[in-house]
């Protein structure tokens, strides 16, 4: 049986800061676990200039913890890395944690939709018994 915990998929997240002056983002994090090894990239708006910022994550999932770390490419404007540590829910549809970086400190969250299969093979049934009109 598989871990329903497994990070593995695309993340839809959004973190705060405790200083007000930096502005709260969203991101995308596309995420593969292995043996509990847990990598991929997140790429996000940047604020201050146009366009995006891409980083890689590199860490590891424990049971319902995860920690991560972000490390900025330096293709955009920024080239540092962040630390993340969270808890995985139990259905594995959402990471709540805290980041943190020289200073700072904030809240992420992140969440991805899971499918049930037959859920899905059910719905597709019905709609081929549905007639089609031109």
């Amino acid at each position: 049986m598989t871990d329903p915990r497994d990070v593995t998929g695309v993340w839809y997240g959004r973190w705060t800061a405790t200083d007000r002056r930096i502005m709260p983002n969203s991101f995308i994090a596309t995420l593969q676990e292995s043996a509990s090894l847990v990598s991929g990239t997140i790429t996000e708006p940047d604020r201050e200039q146009a366009g995006l910022l891409r980083a890689i994550v590199d860490g590891t999932r424990t049971g319902g913890q995860i920690e991560f770390t972000k490390t900025y490419d330096g293709s955009g404007r920024l080239a540092h890395s962040v630390e993340y540590s969270g808890t995985v829910n139990a259905p594995g549809t959402e990471i709540a944690g805290l980041w943190r970086l020289a200073g700072y400190s904030g809240r992420f969250s992140m969440t991805r939709e899971q499918f049930d299969a037959d859920a899905l093979m059910d719905d597709a049934s019905a709609k081929l018994d549905e007639p089609v009109t031109v």
